[in-house]
């Protein structure tokens, strides 16, 4: 092979891609991460970081990413902004189109993520890790003995309400349409506990206070009377689900009906020498442990498959 060929290039720079950029650096692999189209991915979204072993009083989400980020390049890891556009899997070395350019590899590490779907409101990205999240056990603690506002219908929502009652004094549901969508038995586990409140044909329009980095309350309109009222609250969590980063590798891997990448034994793809970690492939656990986990693993089997040819 060419000398320009990449002994890994690992597809994004959050919790996953960068312990496999950490674990194949420090096996001289030279690895080549690609940032994509969120930098840090979800971490680089949140504030205070206290289920990360090892920082006793808890850590900054993007300070812990680019504590990685520094660590990998210690090691001889290299960073490379952009995102991949296609890439072609048929043949090794594989062929990753970056847009302005291609980059041949012997390996691939997809760690691109599952970006949280949102509502799409400005408040609501400014308060972004200040009392709106996508994941109630990232932050649900931090709402103890306050009431807190879930978005959704789906079982996503149902989830993420249920537990957040550990936390809460009261959890309210709101949903924009009448019917949830929630499977039956997660409907009736969410209907029938005291703390949770259902407010369905709502939608919010605002998120209060931008002024003050924390949410004081939400504002709310009924879509059948178009009445508009002020709904107090602590914070608001969103449930209705997540965006696998993988449409580039539609047709080339196997994907489940959501659009998560399928592995077996762990990380392993269908195609030899390409490998999936993180949140692209785990839609159950999507915690930055499980994540680093992941990667970890998947940039151990890429130093195996190198070694073997």
């Amino acid at each position: 092979m060419s000398d320009n060929v990449r002994n890994v290039i690992i597809i994004g720079s959050g919790c996953s891609g960068l312990t496999a950029a950490l674990y194949a650096a420090r096996a001289n692999l030279k690895p080549l991460v690609i940032d994509g189209h969120e930098p840090g991915g979800q971490l680089a979204l949140t504030t205070l970081v206290e289920n990360y072993p090892g920082f006793p009083d808890g850590i900054q989400g993007p300070e812990l990413i680019d504590n990685m980020r520094r660590q990998a390049a210690r090691f001889g890891a290299e960073y490379m902004a952009g995102h991949l556009v296609s890439a072609d899997l048929s043949q090794r070395p594989f062929k990753l189109n970056f847009g302005r350019q291609t980059v041949l590899a012997k390996t691939l590490i997809i760690a691109s993520g599952a970006s949280a779907r949102w509502l799409g409101l400005p408040s609501e990205k400014a308060l972004i890790g200040h009392g709106v999240s996508s994941c109630a056990t990232c932050d649900g603690f931090f709402f103890k003995d306050k009431p807190i506002a879930v978005i959704g219908g789906g079982d996503s929502a149902m989830e993420e309400a249920l537990f957040l009652t550990r936390f809460a004094t009261q959890v309210t549901l709101i949903h924009r349409r009448e019917h949830f969508r929630a499977s039956k038995i997660m409907l009736d586990r969410a209907r029938q506990h005291e703390k949770i409140e259902f407010l369905p044909n709502t939608v919010v329009e605002e998120v209060y206070d931008v002024g003050k980095q924390e949410v004081t309350a939400l504002k709310l309109r009924n879509v059948k009377t178009n009445r508009v009222w002020d709904f107090p609250t602590s914070a608001m969590f969103l449930g209705i689900g997540h965006e696998p980063n993988a449409k580039m590798f539609a047709g080339q891997l196997e994907m489940d009906q959501d659009g998560y990448l399928k592995t077996h034994d762990f990380v392993f793809t269908k195609v030899p020498g390409v490998f999936a970690c993180g949140d692209v492939q785990d839609r159950r656990y999507r915690q930055a442990i499980t994540a680093a986990g992941s990667g970890c693993a998947a940039a151990m089997e890429v130093e195996k498959f190198l070694e073997i040819g």
